[in-house]
């Protein structure tokens, strides 16, 4: 188990720093930083459109565990019960991807 736990720590701390040399590395972020600071039309959509997939996807986080946990009762009550099980769960993750579609009709608009 000791080696399993090195070899997570290892992995965050590369991934770490391979993230914090790209995210403050880039000089292109400056420029997108003056366009946002100036319209505030742009700054807004971006803001909306990260609170819309931000609550999106917590919504469908919170709708697939409950329906998932109902559906594997189901399930090992009654093992034809699988497809439909599956159909629900399907429809809670759905939520995300609406979300997400929302966020990009955002987008669009500026």
């Amino acid at each position: 188990m000791k080696w399993v736990l090195a070899i997570n720590i290892a992995g965050f701390a590369v991934l770490f720093l391979g993230l914090a040399f790209m995210i403050f590395s880039t000089p292109v972020q400056a420029a997108a930083m003056e366009e946002t600071a100036t319209n505030p039309a742009l700054a807004a959509a971006l803001i909306g459109a990260g609170i819309v997939t931000g609550l999106a996807c917590v919504g469908a986080g919170i709708a697939t565990g409950s329906a998932a946990s109902a559906a594997i009762g189901a399930v090992s009550e009654n093992e034809n019960m699988m497809g439909k099980a599956l159909i629900f769960v399907a429809m809670a993750e759905g939520i995300a991807i609406y979300g997400l579609l929302i966020a990009f009709m955002i987008l669009n608009q500026v």
